[in-house]
């Protein structure tokens, strides 16, 4: 079909949104922008020069540095998603520490950090066609999306996942480091004053702790077909 549209993956962290936009993108043939990464790249530029660690944090350091940073999005063919570059570095790897999910809420508090990664995001969706996971992308960022899919899941069942994934990556951590980091995230990300994670009114909340990833994909893969069908 030529018709396309927006498509605005919200939820908790953990709970499998990169994953399923990702699919989902390949699936249709749309772009995928995984604002999480651009979030963990600012994090990661600020953790490199010293404005931010487990028991500081240099705002305005970080704000005065924020013209320093460029992020791009590009595609390997090889794993068939695009990786995050931070000035012109490739970081896909190193975002996706705990160290970085320890501090990533606290830098995505920052307003001024949030208005230049907003900015950038609505630019990447102006053409439509285009599968956006995030915290806050059917409230601020494509509040007029055709398709808004809020993800949730137990904080045991995101903690077990998350744990797998990282011990799978060689990275040394304990259940009890990665639940309690769930958690913190989960109360940082729904009480900051800007762009809070919230359910937009419209958006479709899907609880997937009991269900695979190809059966989530399968109804969000429904969904978008008979929403196409009835705008044709």
């Amino acid at each position: 079909m030529d018709k396309k549209i927006t498509i605005a993956i919200d939820g908790f962290s953990s709970t499998g949104k990169s994953t399923l936009a990702k699919q989902l993108a390949r699936h249709l043939g749309y772009v995928y922008v995984d604002t999480g990464a651009m979030y963990r790249a600012v994090t990661l530029y600020a953790m490199q020069n010293g404005l931010i660690g487990n028991d500081f944090f240099n705002r305005e350091g970080l704000i005065e540095h924020l013209d320093d940073i460029t992020l791009q999005f590009l595609y390997n063919p090889v794993l068939e998603f695009a990786e995050m570059y931070l000035n012109e570095v490739n970081v896909e790897k190193e975002i996706r520490t705990l160290a970085v999910s320890q501090l990533v809420s606290r830098v995505a508090e920052v307003p001024q950090v949030r208005h230049k990664l907003v900015e950038q995001q609505k630019h990447m969706g102006e053409a439509k066609g285009v599968v956006m996971d995030g915290r806050d992308i059917g409230t601020v960022v494509f509040p007029n999306a055709e398709l808004k899919i809020f993800m949730n899941a137990s904080p045991e069942t995101r903690a077990q996942r998350r744990f797998k994934e990282l011990t799978g990556l060689g990275q040394v951590v304990t259940y009890d480091e990665v639940y309690k980091n769930v958690v913190e995230r989960d109360y940082i990300d729904t009480h900051r004053e800007d762009s809070p994670l919230i359910k937009a009114d419209d958006a479709i909340e899907m609880d997937n702790s009991n269900i695979t990833k190809q059966e989530q994909l399968q109804k969000v893969i429904d969904i978008v077909s008979k929403m196409l069908n009835e705008q044709a």
